[in-house]
């Protein structure tokens, strides 16, 4: 019956991997509830792996990831391409891509989307992530900043996680370039999306 309102009154459950969650999906949240208060919204955060399990488990009628997932039983689709950046303190020193396994990381946990895209960006120019020696394991990206900000080691994070940081001078980016990736919102390719799903979706798909 909502839908046939024209989404006056309806629900979505939505889950999103960590950056998503926390830097660019809040924004077109805030869009969807303007354009369609009577819609409430469960949101919920987690990792790559979590948001998986989450949709195809009917949890969650939308996920939004970081990078590509191999499921048959999902269709993915490309929303906004974002960029991982290294950055270390700036009291540290330089370092090149060759040098990379001589310095101390600080890594998000496994299942991570912003681990996996970062293994796999290192994989493109010719590093195996096993060798880089890994300082501490972290399960957030505000927990990964703090440790960074307050060491010598170095970490790969979206650029909308650092460029305050980058800008304010506490950090800074190191000039070596990782490929792109994509931020995608998921479904069940079984279940039909309801109308505030649709419309949430269309949202997200505008520009900036």
């Amino acid at each position: 019956m909502s839908e046939l309102g024209g989404l006056s009154t309806g629900h979505l459950d939505i889950e999103a991997s960590q950056t998503i969650a926390n830097y660019w999906l809040p924004t077109r949240l805030l869009r969807f509830r303007t354009l369609r208060p009577g819609i409430s919204v469960s949101f919920r955060d987690g990792n790559t792996a979590s948001v998986v399990q989450a949709v195809i488990s009917g949890r969650a009628e939308l996920g939004f990831i970081e990078g590509t997932v191999d499921e048959p039983a999902l269709a993915a689709r490309s929303l906004h391409s974002d960029e991982l950046v290294i950055v270390m303190s700036s009291r540290a020193g330089g370092a090149t891509s060759d040098r990379l396994q001589g310095l101390q990381w600080v890594m998000r946990e496994p299942g991570s989307g912003t681990r996996t895209e970062f293994e796999a960006a290192l994989t493109a120019i010719g590093i195996d992530s096993a060798t880089l020696p890994v300082a501490l394991t972290l399960p957030t990206n505000e927990a990964v900043l703090s440790a960074v900000r307050g060491s010598f080691c170095a970490a790969a994070l979206s650029r909308l996680v650092v460029a305050p940081f980058i800008a304010s001078g506490d950090l800074r980016a190191l000039d070596i370039a990782l490929a792109p990736r994509q931020f995608t919102i998921l479904r069940h390719k079984e279940r039909r999306l309801s109308a505030a799903a649709l419309e949430f979706e269309r949202i997200c798909r505008e520009p900036d």
